[in-house]
């Protein structure tokens, strides 16, 4: 209050463009209750931070935020190698039988101007390196594609072909429904299936096939949403 009984905090005057005027300026707010336009950095714990920095090392290939860490990492089941396997034997037993068997299939089919064998068994060798080759990357594209669960996000990488690679990364505060399936009696006897994962607003959803022991992986899956979105640590354990 000031000698002529006003309050400091009523205005004395206006300017021409209507703007309050004080008898004394107004004192600017304590800097204990001013409030803060930066964001407050959340405490990493030295335990946690122990996890997310073995993450790294484990999995470099992974873009892992600040106190992220992966709880489980899943592989395709083998059965999914069969048909590549499969076929790659079949064809190489072919080419190998043609060769083993060639001055035979040459008098069996009555052929005159007969190839030299040893131009055939050239390209025979080279035929039996191809499909080997063929069949490892197929089998390497299989294995490639990963599921990874963090204590904060779902993350597969999709290997498509073997120049051909994509990730999609879904943060657990965004799945709505996580579930498992199994089909048919091989996949109920050789114990694998499917994982499927729905998020909320654009009702996007993401499939991984091939799923060793589906059911502990969807439990420790949803184990780890629910945690998550309850604000409680996620335990690897989970």
């Amino acid at each position: 209050m000031n000698n002529d009984g006003q309050t400091n905090d009523k205005p004395v005057a206006y300017d021409t463009d209507g703007n309050p005027l004080f008898a004394m300026p107004q004192q600017p707010l304590a800097p204990e209750i001013q409030r803060s336009i930066d964001p407050v950095r959340q405490e990493i714990s030295p335990e946690l931070q122990k996890k997310h920095e073995e993450s790294v090392r484990l999995y470099p290939n992974l873009n892992l935020s600040d106190g992220e860490y992966v709880i489980s990492s899943l592989r395709r089941h083998p059965i999914g190698m069969f048909t590549s396997v499969f076929i790659t034997g079949l064809l190489v037993t072919i080419v190998a039988s043609f060769l083993a068997n060639y001055d035979n299939i040459m008098s069996t089919l009555r052929i005159v101007n007969v190839p030299s064998f040893g131009g055939v068994l050239l390209l025979g060798i080279l035929a039996i390196i191809s499909i080997l080759i063929s069949g490892y990357v197929a089998i390497w594209v299989y294995l490639s594609n990963q599921f990874y669960l963090t204590n904060e996000s779902v993350i597969q990488e999709i290997q498509l072909t073997l120049f051909s690679r994509r990730e999609q990364t879904v943060s657990l505060a965004n799945i709505e429904d996580a579930s498992f399936q199994q089909t048919g009696i091989l996949q109920t006897m050789l114990n694998y299936g499917s994982i499927r994962l729905s998020t909320e607003g654009d009702e996007t959803t993401y499939r991984f096939n091939y799923v060793a022991n589906p059911r502990v992986e969807i439990a420790r899956l949803n184990n780890a949403i629910e945690a998550f979105k309850n604000g409680r640590p996620v335990d690897s354990d989970d």
